[in-house]
């Protein structure tokens, strides 16, 4: 039997206030949202500025990046190299970078999906939220 790390609440508000703290710092209005390792919503938080459409992408990207058990531009990447009908893949709708898995011993335990600024810097924000965790 395998033992299964998990976030906990004090991790998801750590991780929380070090990417509001990225994004604050770049002027960057964005939505950043924390899903468990089924993808399930943990925390959504829309900072002020950031496109409504931002709090429906940001979930999809941190979802696809937790079920798909890596980083969603892997994902992008694959799809502009032709592999488009991974497009028909269910269950991942957040196929665009920003999506960021947090793995902990090489057990993916959730991920981060941030929207709202250009798709690298999105990527910036959930990784600077993961770093305060110190994995």
């Amino acid at each position: 039997m395998k033992t299964k790390h998990e976030l906990e609440l004090a991790d998801v508000k750590a991780i929380a206030a070090a990417a509001e703290a990225e994004a604050l710092k770049n002027n960057w209005p964005v939505t950043i949202s924390i899903v468990d390792d089924g993808g399930h919503l943990l925390l959504l938080q829309r900072m002020d500025g950031a496109a409504p459409i931002s709090a429906h992408i940001a979930p999809a990207k941190a979802r696809s990046a937790a079920v798909g058990r890596k980083d969603t531009k892997a994902f992008e990447d694959m799809i502009n190299n032709g592999r488009t009908a991974f497009l028909s893949a269910p269950f991942v709708d957040g196929l665009l970078e920003g999506g960021v898995a947090i793995v902990k011993d090489g057990q993916v335990l959730g991920a981060v999906g941030v929207s709202g600024v250009k798709a690298n810097e999105d990527a910036q924000v959930a990784k600077a939220g993961i770093a305060a965790l110190g994995l």
